[in-house]
């Protein structure tokens, strides 16, 4: 247990000094903002309580919102985003269902499986972080094109991070 708290902090501790450090000065004529620090909710066991995964959400959106100046945007849609995870997780489990101490992974479940997971969660996550952020209807699609856009890069960075992490 031990040791897992401590693969999960230094993950965590990466994770928010690449987001700060290089993803946040990644922008594409506005549209295109990757944010793979959602990737440190879409790795943790599968198990584990609602109530640490919410909280874990919460510091992990609380810290990117210090480092960027915007006041709770990040720390709510990763708190949406911890509250969705176990509906999505039940919603797309395998016939099996998961196994014992399992953790979602692209090895274990296959290439498919963590891309609908990741894609639906990373989708969910920037839906409520962009409308958050622009706080109006005014611009829907605008904001939907981004949302999306931003989805797709976020989920191909968070893939290759998947294929790095377990592919050693």
């Amino acid at each position: 247990m031990i040791n897992s708290i401590i693969r999960y902090t230094v993950i965590f501790v990466i994770l928010i000094f690449l987001q700060v450090l290089l993803f946040n000065n990644i922008q594409f004529s506005g549209f295109i903002n990757p944010y793979v620090y959602v990737m440190l909710i879409l790795i943790l066991p599968v198990e584990i309580p609602s109530w640490l995964l919410l909280i874990i959400c919460f510091f992990s959106g609380l810290t990117v919102d210090l480092f960027n100046g915007t006041p709770g945007i990040h720390t709510s849609a990763t708190v949406f985003s911890g509250f969705i995870r176990p509906y999505i997780l039940r919603m797309i489990s395998p016939r099996d269902g998961y196994e014992a101490g399992a953790v979602p992974s692209m090895v274990i479940y296959g290439f498919r499986w963590f891309l609908l997971y990741s894609g639906v969660m990373i989708f969910a996550h920037h839906f409520v972080l962009f409308y958050m952020e622009v706080f109006r209807f005014a611009e829907f699609f605008a904001t939907l094109l981004r949302v999306i856009l931003s989805t797709i890069f976020s989920t191909v960075f968070i893939l290759l991070a998947e294929y790095y992490r377990r592919g050693r």
